[in-house]
Parts: C-alpha cells; structure tokens; sequence
C-alpha cells in the first residue's frame, strides 16, 4: 500500500509540475510580457484579458499607502459603463481586482490628494472619495463641477484630466470639440474658429482652466483661464520646481509625417493666457490645412502663438507623462517619461526625455524619431531630442498588435506600471531580473 501511494504521489508531482523547458519567463517575479524591451530593462503582466473581461480599457493608475492600486477603466466611449477598480497584486500571485464604483461616464484621469483622496476626472466633473472606506462609492464627493458634458460624437476630446499646482490650485483641461474646427464639408466657420470664442468662458475649448484653492479644502466655483489654443491636454504634468508642461496630440489628418506633436511649456509672463495656436497652427508655426491663410481679424501664426519646448514625432498622440524619481532605476531619475498611444507607426511605446533642472525636455541637435518597420526619421525641425525608448519592440508584426499604453505611475519600490487600454492589460516594467 505504502508503494501504491508513493507511486501515486510521484505522477501527482510530474503533472504538477511542468519541465523546465514549458516554464514560463518572469519579469521580477511577474509573468514576461511579449515585449521587446531596452537593455536591462522587462516588462511583467500584472493584469491580462481574461473570460469574463473585467477591464475593459483600464486608463490610470495610481498606488495607495498599503500597496494596493486604484485603476480607472473607460469602460466605453458611447455609454457610462466606466468604473473604478482597487488592484491587489503580489509577485506570483493571480491579481486581485474589486470593483468599487461603477456606472461613470468616461473616468480617465486619478490622483492622491490630501487626506488619502482618490480625486478622479470624469466626463463633466472631477470627484474624489475614500478608497479605504468599507463603501468607497459612499464617500463620493465633486470637486469640480460643470465642466464640458458632451458625448464622443459632440467632442473629440471629452476625456477631464487635471493636475495640482503648487500653490493648491487645480489645473483642467478641457479639450477641443473637433479637430481643426471645421465644418461637416471641410470647410472653415468663418472669420475664426468658434471654439475660440471668448466672449462665453465656459463654453470655450482647448484651454487650461486654473480653479483657486477656496481656504475650506476645496476649489472656487469660477476659474481663469491659464492657457489657450490646445487641442488635446490628456498629457498633463506639474513638476516639483513648478514647471508645468502639456503634451499636445495635434489634429489628425492622413499626411504620416505631419503634424508634430508636441511638449509646451505652459508659463506665465505673457500678455493674457498664452496662446499655442490650435487650430490655426501647428508646432512650427505653419498654418494649418483648415487655415492655410490669414484673415482680417487673425494675423499670421508666427505673429501669435508660442513655439514648443520640444517637437514629439507626428501622430505619435501623448496621453500620460511623469518625472521618475524612483530607486529602481538610477539612470531614468529626473526624466520625463510619456506613454505614445497614437495607432500609426510612430506610437506605441514608453519612453524617456533627459530634463534640466526645472523638468524641461533638452533639446538636442540631429535628433531622430524611432518608426516602426523602418530606420529612425529626422526631425529635421528643432527643438528636438532623441528620446530613450524603453519599449522598442513592442510593434506590430503578425503574432502581436502594438501597444496602446496610456497610464503611467511609479510604485514605491521604483517600477512603472503602465495601463494598455486596447489590450485590457496592466504591465509592470521592472529591471530584468527572474
């Protein structure tokens, strides 16, 4: 009997456990994701699509005091089945998603604000709540309220994302309705763009707004407008020094290697809100296919909008960006890292940008822009920079589709995590290490 049961136990155990050639690759502990990645560099699956797909386009992320994450899921772009999950996940272990709140339209950007606040930017409003609480969707409390309510069709760009100034202040976009504001047929409205209108500040598009601090631990109703003439501030970062900067995806049409987009610095000192340009210019100061010419109450770009601290490669569609100050990798401290969301060869990546002092990309001569399926592109424009592509192999090719990262956040022990919202997946990039 006795050997009956050994013999039992020793088929349990080879069944158990694969050879050693069926092992699966780690990245830190995590499962390897198919990801070509710069030297010393890997990154691990943290969430992948299952049956039920429980994240359907995870967005942001960002980590709590106890190690656990808040993760935004749009959920969809036509209906409020956006929602907002706490992600437990340990080295080895399946991943642990809960839902906390559902039923939101369009919930994108996140942030730890005072008091261990998850304040969120929904569709129309940012709200915060208590992610501790035993019924977080309870403490749900808006912060700012009345901003642009439109659906995808009425607003290209309805996503709220917001950032925390120095001071307090709360720093919104609000994005543009159209891409180059032109009618059904192509054609321009008339004498200016009406977006640009600024005789109604709230209904006024592309723009910054800057909401004061109120002295009771929330924000005044009514706001100044810090910048204009931005289409798309989803890539928005405040910098310890207080440098502000935007990352703008410019206007869309089929030409592959035109417009840039763009790295602004968004700075006062300037005769009212500064003005970038959209839709009237892109990021040399041409006028732009819907504008090709000045008129009578428009003077021409070069006469009114500022030029970016740097170009980004076209179409390459920015839509998260943070300075690294993590331990785990000495070599990135300081830079700027971006999530390149954008579907054309340009996108699909994670990278990193050497800064000053103050946190702005340096500018550097000949610099070229990595494509995938061919040789790097000169930019032959400045200011440029060669960025460090943490990811230069995440491409598409006939076994796997490109990334689509949108949410970056650095961990305490130093990794980024990345949110890929096409693939409902959270990755990890770590050192490279089993």
């Amino acid at each position: 009997m006795r050997a009956l049961a050994l013999f039992a136990l020793l088929v349990t155990l080879s069944i158990a456990a694969p050879a050693a050639s069926q092992v699966q690759r780690t990245c830190d502990g995590y499962p390897r994701a198919d990801i070509g990645m710069a030297p010393g560099f890997c990154a691990g699956v943290v969430v992948a699509p299952a049956a039920p797909r429980l994240l359907r386009r995870p967005r942001s992320l960002v980590q709590l005091s106890n190690g656990d994450w808040i993760v935004s899921d749009l959920g969809a772009w036509g209906a409020p089945r956006g929602a907002l999950y706490r992600l437990r996940a340990r080295p080895g272990r399946q991943p642990e998603l809960t839902r906390l709140i559902d039923g939101l339209y369009l919930p994108h950007a996140l942030a730890l604000g005072p008091g261990g606040r998850v304040y969120v930017g929904e569709m129309s409003r940012i709200f915060r709540f208590d992610p501790m609480a035993p019924n977080p969707a309870a403490t749900i409390e808006p912060v700012i309220t009345g901003l642009p309510d439109n659906r995808l069709h009425d607003n290209r760009h309805p996503l709220s994302k917001f950032v925390f100034a120095r001071d307090g202040a709360l720093i919104v976009n609000v994005g543009a309705r159209s891409d180059q504001c032109l009618n059904a047929d192509g054609r321009r409205p008339g004498e200016a763009c009406p977006e640009r209108s600024v005789a109604d500040r709230d209904a006024e598009a592309g723009v910054l707004r800057r909401y004061a601090p109120n002295g009771a631990g929330g924000w005044r109703k009514d706001f100044t407008i810090l910048a204009r003439g931005l289409r798309n501030s989803v890539a928005l970062a405040m910098h310890p020094s207080g440098t502000l900067l935007q990352g703008e995806n410019s206007y869309d049409i089929p030409a592959r290697w035109a417009p840039y987009d763009e790295i602004n610095l968004i700075a006062g000192g300037h005769r009212g809100p500064p003005d970038f340009g959209w839709p009237y210019c892109d990021a040399q100061n041409n006028p732009s296919p819907g504008w090709p010419a000045p008129t009578r109450s428009l003077p021409h770009c070069s006469d009114r909008t500022l030029r970016p601290v740097l170009l980004l490669p076209p179409h390459a569609a920015p839509l998260d960006m943070l300075w690294y100050d993590g331990a785990m990798f000495p070599q990135l401290r300081g830079r700027l890292l971006m999530t390149w969301h954008g579907y054309r060869s340009t996108g699909g990546r994670v990278v990193a940008f050497e800064t000053d002092a103050r946190g702005v990309p340096i500018a550097r001569p000949n610099a070229r822009y990595p494509i995938y399926g061919g040789a790097p592109r000169a930019y032959r424009w400045s200011p440029s920079a060669d960025a460090l592509v943490l990811t230069p192999g995440w491409g598409a090719t006939k076994t796997r589709k490109q990334g689509t990262p949108v949410g970056l956040a650095v961990a305490a022990d130093g990794a980024i995590w990345v949110a890929d919202d096409k693939a409902g997946r959270i990755l990890r990039i770590a050192v490279d290490r089993p």
